[in-house]
C-alpha cells in the first residue's frame, strides 16, 4: 500500500472495520491464495465448506456470508420468507429496546417492522405471542443492560415456535461462541464476523445454526437472483474462512486472554504517573469480550492525542468507543509481536512532552 500513500496503522483499537478487521495468520493467507488459482463449482463448493464448518463448529448447518451485517440480512430473510421465497408484507422482527443499534437496518432493509420490547418477560411474551417473523438478540455485555438473557429469550420465543438469532459478531474470543448459543441454548442461529476474532478475510461472515434456516439462507443468496445476489461469497472468502475457523479451534484460547491482560498490566504499569494521566484496567472489552484493556483519563484534549498518535511516526490507533469524552482505551487484540511496546513508547513520549496542549 506504500506506493499510494497509505501508511499502515498500529492497532490499539480493535477489530473495528474502519481499519481492516483483523490480520490473517499464514495459513489463511496460502488457503485464499490457492482458491484463486482455479476455477470451481461454487454451489458445489460453498456447500462443502459450509458442512466442514457445521462439523467443526458443533451446528446443523453453517453458510459463509459476505460480513456479519450481511449475514444478520439473510438470517432475517430465511425467518420471514417459506421456501416459496415470498416476502409477507408486514412480518415483524421483534428486538429489545436497550439493543437497538446502527447494525438494525441490516433488518430493516427487508421491509420489516422493529418491534421493540422492554426487558420483561410479560412484555416478550407478548410480542412474540403476535406471530413476529423472529427475535433477534445481541450478545455481549455493552448489550446487556437492558434486555433478557438469551436463555430467557429462547425458552419463551420456544414456546410460540418463534426463531431467535443472535448476532455475536464481535464476541470471539470466546471461540465457544461458534456454538454456545445455539448447540448449547437452543437458539436457531448465531451471527459471527469472520473477519474479527477469527482472524479470517474482513469480508466474510458466518451465519451457524438449525439447518431448516441456513436451507432458507442458501436460497436467497448468489449466484441465485435473489435479494443476497449482491451479497456475493467468492472462493476466495470460502476457503479463507473455513482455515481462519480451522486455525483459531486449534489455539490456546488461555493463554492467549493471558497474553493479553500481561500486555495490559505492562501498559498500566508503564503509564502511571504521567502528568495528567489516570490509568486503570478496563473490563472487559468495549465489545464485550472477556479480556482486559488499559482506560487513560486525561487532562488535555482527548481527541487531540488521538489525532497527534494517528499523525505520528508510526501511525497508531486507539480507542474511544463507548468512553467519557476525556478517555481513551488500548486494546492489545490487534497486537502484533511487539507492537504494544512501541504502543507505549509513543504515548509517554507525547503525554510527556506536552504536544497539542
Amino acid at each position: 500500500m506504500n506506493p499510494l500513500g497509505v501508511r499502515p496503522v498500529i492497532n490499539a483499537n480493535a477489530t473495528v472495520t474502519v481499519l481492516g478487521g483483523s490480520l490473517m495468520p499464514p495459513p489463511v493467507l496460502q488457503a485464499m491464495v490457492d482458491a484463486a488459482a482455479q476455477f470451481v463449482d461454487l454451489p458445489e463448493l460453498n456447500q462443502r465448506v459450509g458442512e466442514r464448518l457445521a462439523e467443526l463448529t458443533h451446528n446443523e448447518a453453517a453458510y459463509v456470508t459476505s460480513g456479519a451485517a450481511a449475514a444478520i440480512t439473510l438470517a432475517v430473510a430465511a425467518s420471514i420468507t417459506t421456501d416459496s421465497q415470498a416476502f409477507p408484507v408486514a412480518a415483524e422482527v421483534v428486538m429489545f429496546a436497550s439493543q437497538r443499534n446502527g447494525y438494525d437496518y441490516s433488518a430493516r432493509l427487508l421491509g420489516v417492522r422493529v418491534v421493540e420490547v422492554g426487558a420483561s418477560e410479560e412484555e416478550l411474551r407478548a410480542a412474540v405471542g403476535r406471530g413476529p417473523a423472529c427475535v433477534l438478540w445481541f450478545a455481549g455485555a455493552h448489550y446487556a443492560r437492558g434486555a433478557l438473557p438469551i436463555e430467557d429469550v429462547v425458552r419463551v420465543a420456544g414456546e410460540y415456535g418463534v426463531p431467535v438469532l443472535v448476532d455475536a459478531a464481535a464476541q470471539i474470543p470466546p471461540v465457544a461462541s461458534l456454538w454456545r448459543f445455539t448447540r448449547d441454548v437452543g437458539a436457531d442461529a448465531v451471527i459471527v464476523s469472520g473477519g474479527k476474532g477469527l482472524r479470517g478475510p474482513q469480508a466474510s461472515g458466518l451465519v451457524l445454526g438449525k439447518g431448516w434456516l441456513v436451507d432458507r439462507v442458501r436460497a436467497h443468496t448468489s449466484p441465485l437472483h435473489e435479494i443476497g445476489r449482491g451479497m456475493k461469497v467468492g472462493k476466495e472468502e470460502l476457503m479463507g474462512l473455513l482455515a481462519a475457523v480451522e486455525w483459531t479451534l486449534q489455539q490456546d484460547e488461555g493463554e492467549l486472554l493471558a497474553g493479553y491482560e500481561r500486555i495490559v498490566d505492562n501498559w498500566i504499569v508503564g503509564l502511571q504517573g504521567l502528568p495528567g494521566v489516570l490509568v486503570e484496567r478496563g473490563y472487559p472489552s468495549e465489545a464485550g469480550q472477556p479480556h482486559s484493556r488499559a482506560v487513560l483519563r486525561l487532562a488535555r484534549d482527548r481527541d487531540t492525542v488521538v489525532q497527534l498518535l494517528f499523525d505520528g511516526d508510526p501511525r497508531i490507533s486507539v480507542g474511544t468507543y463507548g468512553l467519557p469524552d476525556d478517555a481513551i482505551a488500548l486494546n492489545p487484540q490487534t497486537l502484533e509481536p511487539g507492537e504494544e511496546k512501541v504502543v507505549l513508547d509513543a504515548l509517554v513520549r507525547l503525554l510527556s512532552s506536552g504536544d497539542g496542549e
